[in-house]
């Protein structure tokens, strides 16, 4: 069965750095990416890749963030510079199957940014 597990989340100040990582396995996969839910507010996009390496971002993220995946070990990352407090939310891989297709998600990590 299909799997994310995703790490790297935590604790940062204001201008911080965080690396997400999120290794699926059970499928291969064609567009991967990361989303973040706050506290009151719907999921929404943060930053998505396929397999051949195209990226998109929100606008929000735009020169901060940067997704990158390593399609031998099914596993995608997100590094986050110039982390803000706006940026605090529980970040979710998901993935989309390249059969089916079907789409998965991790279990979130907490991403925090406080001074």
């Amino acid at each position: 069965q299909v799997q994310l597990v995703e790490s790297g989340g935590g604790l940062v100040q204001p201008g911080g750095s965080l690396r997400l990582s999120c290794a699926a396995s059970g499928s291969t996969f064609s567009i991967m990416g990361w989303y973040c839910q706050a506290p009151g507010k719907q999921r929404e996009l943060v930053a998505g890749i396929s397999s051949g390496g195209s990226t998109n971002y929100a606008d929000s993220v735009k020169g901060r963030f940067t997704i990158s995946r390593d399609n031998a070990k099914n596993t995608v990352y997100l590094q986050m510079n110039s982390l803000k407090p706006e940026d605090t939310a529980v970040y979710y891989c998901k993935a989309r199957t390249t059969w089916g297709p079907s789409d998965y998600w991790g279990q979130g990590t907490q991403v925090t940014v406080s001074s």
